[in-house]
């Protein structure tokens, strides 16, 4: 018997603990906020436990709420609304790196379709076209790791100046990234047309 009525004196006193950081501070009181009355703290005992008891129902939610971030981030993405952006697309410095590899032309882009034309040239079972294949695909495999250093270099010189003292690292490879995929599949999708200063 006095040891339950220890067990409720210590859980009303965890209570009490939790209850002061998130109600608002009276001055006048002691303890920073008026006692509760006893019905009033056990409703709220009773109210703050919002996890069903039944597992499948539990789970339920858990789905709801994955699906409806899921498409919260799918329309951010194609609206380019940054609260509900993924984490590896939010913030000015990853914006920043959006906008300028978005504002200008990269022969990188063009990579992919290069590649599927330079592939069905190899398959012909013509020597000169295959021999042809092979040449176009050094050339332009070089041209674009000249690219990505050419606008690399460009991204980490813009970092320098405009976020000195930021944390900027990971920011260049996300550009590079972002310039092997065709401007109308980018996403999020490009903010500035080409030509733009970010």
């Amino acid at each position: 018997m006095f040891r339950r009525r220890s067990d409720d004196a210590a859980a009303s006193t965890v209570l009490e603990k939790q209850d002061e950081t998130t109600l608002p501070r009276d001055p006048q009181a002691k303890k920073g906020r008026p006692t509760p009355k006893r019905s009033e703290a056990e409703a709220h005992r009773r109210t703050r436990v919002t996890v069903p008891k039944d597992r499948k129902e539990a789970s339920r939610q858990a789905r709801e709420r994955m699906r409806s971030e899921r498409e919260k981030q799918r329309t951010a993405l194609l609206e380019g609304d940054e609260r509900h952006l993924p984490a590896r697309d939010k913030g000015p410095v990853r914006k920043f790196a959006r906008d300028y590899v978005d504002a200008r032309w990269s022969l990188a882009e063009f990579f992919l379709p290069a590649a599927v034309v330079i592939l069905v040239l190899s398959i012909v079972k013509v020597p000169a076209l295959q021999l042809l294949s092979t040449v176009l695909f050094l050339l332009f495999f070089v041209l674009v790791i000249l690219d990505f250093v050419r606008l690399g270099l460009g991204l980490r010189k813009q970092f320098a100046t405009r976020f000195a003292g930021q944390n900027t690292r990971g920011a260049v490879a996300y550009g590079l990234m972002r310039i092997l995929q065709m401007r109308r599949l980018r996403l999020p999708k490009p903010q500035v047309r080409r030509g733009e200063k970010p």
